[in-house]
């Protein structure tokens, strides 16, 4: 059973519109069958702009339990709920929870159905694809599901795709899985085609919660997806990844943090992660020791506006005591301990109440209710083209690309709240004493896009794998998975509904895609 503060259930609760349309009792079932035989959910005449915006909304789901533990960002000591990444162990409830919210349709506590961006995404596509007037919504609607389907994929290799979604517009409820590579190679196409198709003499989809339409800055989200699809192959095809650079790069990149693709959350709708970290397991998650020492070994300033010590872990915003944000103060929690062994931890600081005297995000920066949440940014951009220049993909001045991102990331903590800004004094003195060097240029781009993507997981964890940087040391945990025991997470599990649900398909995917556990590597990811 899922606590209520669970990200299932929070976002079950908060944060999903519902598109009810009717309800049908079990009686009816045999009369009326057309009548019945429709998307209760998804209504005929359901505007699709309305989809669409849903489709982004429902993308906000980051896997808190997974991908910031296994790139070594945050961490928690403690078993049952939170149980994951911080102990190298696959738990169905976590694993499946990308897959889940991806695809699904499901009833929310209140009974309210509920649906995932590939259905979304699909029915727009279906609605809208022979309506030239609204092609920039159509394409729109193709970038974006580009975008969710990377993410499926980089998580779990071979997934649902040229069926999923379509339980409702063609009777598909038991999807094929298709093969990752083809996946890819489609996504390629999809990014590429629909961001040239896009055409601001058409008709402007305002209701995007991204951009409200804004055609420009569609085309460079639509090509900093690509730059950042094709730089998955940098170790599988460089040809490839050149190629689809060369088109990404043509196309126009984005240039500045105006160009960021976010939704910003407000006291209404509340931000996944910033609820997660004033829930009531606030006080069991902490920052771990690799990222505060590397920010604190480099003098970096983004470590003051984004830990603290608080007085009183568990508290909701820390009010009994003091908040220490002294950046040599911080002390982040170690890896390979649990509730019971932590406190055997070197240096172990003891307890504060019903929390650790380690360090945590910021409540009132980076873990307020009210902060976006960012999907692709100009920051991870300017450092994926500063790579490929590096790799002579593109041209260009790569110190100046990797000043740029690094300078992009400072200011964009200033929009979680403007006591995070970072000073251009600040940013300055940080690249001054941190010059980019050319022969350690990878390990140094990387590593600024691994920091650049704290608190978007999914990416963090994907370019880790894809670059191999930071190099971290494998989570210790004496008790890990067997698959992954000593070493790094590469992907996670399928849903346990899957074996029994959908059998036949999940059993094909398995003997193609290599076993299911948590060392199986997907197709770019290679040693």
């Amino acid at each position: 059973m899922l606590n209520s503060n669970h990200p299932e259930i929070i976002m079950k609760k908060k944060y999903i519109i519902a598109l009810l349309a009717s309800m049908i009792t079990l009686g009816a079932c045999k009369k009326n069958f057309e009548e019945i035989n429709v998307n209760p959910v998804l209504p005929a005449d359901l505007e699709p702009s309305y989809l669409f915006s849903n489709a982004q909304f429902s993308a906000a789901l980051p896997n808190y339990y997974y991908q910031p533990m296994i790139v070594q960002q945050l961490i928690t000591p403690n078993t049952g709920v939170l149980e994951g990444g911080n102990h190298n162990v696959s738990y169905d409830p976590n694993t499946n929870i990308t897959f889940n919210y991806m695809y699904r349709s499901t009833s929310n506590t209140s009974g309210a159905i509920v649906t995932g961006p590939v259905v979304l995404l699909t029915t727009v596509l279906d609605k809208l694809k022979d309506q030239p007037a609204r092609s920039n919504l159509y394409n729109m609607a193709r970038i974006f599901k580009a975008y969710v389907f990377m993410i499926l994929v980089d998580t779990y290799g071979d997934v649902p795709y040229t069926e999923a979604g379509k339980g409702y517009l063609e009777g598909i409820n038991l999807p094929k899985y298709d093969n990752q590579q083809d996946i890819y190679n489609d996504i390629l196409k999809e990014l590429d085609e629909a961001t040239k198709a896009l055409d601001a003499s058409k008709a402007i989809e305002a209701g995007d919660l991204f951009y409200k339409g804004d055609i420009p800055k569609w085309k460079k989200l639509g090509n900093s997806l690509l730059l950042r699809a094709a730089m998955r192959y940098s170790k599988t095809d460089a040809a490839k990844a050149q190629q689809y650079v060369t088109i990404a790069v043509n196309g126009g990149l984005m240039q500045s943090n105006a160009d960021n693709a976010l939704i910003q959350f407000n006291s209404t709708f509340n931000s996944p992660t910033g609820s997660w970290f004033q829930a009531t397991e606030r006080g069991n998650i902490y920052l771990a020791a690799p990222f505060v020492e590397y920010l604190q070994d480099t003098d970096d300033p983004r470590l003051r506006v984004i830990s603290v010590k608080y007085a009183q872990p568990a508290n909701p915003l820390a009010t009994v005591g003091t908040e220490n944000t002294n950046p040599a103060d911080q002390l982040g929690m170690p890896l390979g301990y649990n509730e019971s062994t932590i406190s055997t931890a070197p240096g172990f600081p003891g307890r504060l109440g019903a929390g650790y005297a380690y360090s945590q995000v910021n409540r009132r920066t980076l873990g307020k209710i009210d902060i976006p949440e960012f999907y692709v940014t100009y920051s991870q951009t300017a450092l994926l083209l500063a790579e490929a220049v590096q790799r002579g993909w593109a041209t260009g001045n790569v110190a100046t690309l990797y000043a740029n991102g690094v300078k992009a990331h400072m200011d964009q903590l200033a929009q979680y709240d403007g006591t995070a800004t970072i000073s251009e004094d600040a940013q300055n003195a940080y690249l001054l004493a941190h010059p980019l060097s050319p022969a350690n240029a990878l390990e140094q781009i990387n590593t600024q896009y691994w920091v650049s993507s704290f608190l978007n997981g999914n990416e963090a964890w994907a370019n880790f794998r894809r670059s191999g940087y930071p190099q971290l040391t494998p989570n210790p945990y004496p008790t890990a998975d067997a698959s992954v025991k000593g070493a790094f997470i590469r992907r996670l599990t399928y849903p346990l509904r899957e074996q029994t649900v959908n059998a036949a398909n999940y059993q094909a995917a398995v003997a193609h895609n290599g076993p299911d556990n948590l060392a199986t590597r997907v197709f770019w990811d290679k040693e």
